[in-house]
């Protein structure tokens, strides 16, 4: 059984990699979605004017890096099962505010909203196998069985 576990594990993992790679490659389109989907809220704004003074990207821009290298770091410790209940828990709370901002099928009419719809329950299945790895942890310990008496 820890030898199926292992796999699934590294193969729900690579999701999470893959996009954070495809983020960092389309750095610009990337920021561009997010900067038309999610508002910063008036209260964060000098705090965000600093960042992008100090780093001379507009915030989309870091958000999008910041998303990118936190999907692929998240998703390679949970590949190789380090700290993987803590980036489990990290990405419980990434997918449901990805998930509120970007697949938002309630504020969209109803032919179109379908794909949406089907995109934000992936997202529901996603933070329930999250749910799982934060639940289970690094595995079975030698002396517990994974899974009952099976």
């Amino acid at each position: 059984m820890p030898a199926l576990v292992t796999f699934g594990r590294v193969l729900f993992a690579v999701l999470f990699m893959y996009t954070g790679a495809t983020k960092l490659f389309a750095i610009q389109a990337t920021a561009d979605y997010i900067a038309s989907k999610v508002t910063i809220p008036a209260m964060f704004a000098p705090y965000t004017s600093q960042l992008e003074t100090m780093t001379g990207m507009p915030i989309a821009q870091l958000l999008a890096v910041g998303t990118g290298g936190f999907e692929i770091l998240a998703g390679l410790m949970i590949a190789v099962n380090f700290a993987a209940r803590f980036f489990a828990i990290l990405l419980i709370f990434f997918v449901i505010g990805a998930t509120f901002y970007f697949h938002d099928f309630w504020n969209q009419p109803a032919p179109e909203n379908a794909r949406t719809l089907i995109d934000a329950l992936k997202n529901l299945s996603l933070i329930g196998g999250l749910f799982m790895i934060a639940g289970y942890g690094k595995g079975p310990r030698p002396n517990e069985a994974a899974y009952g008496d099976i």
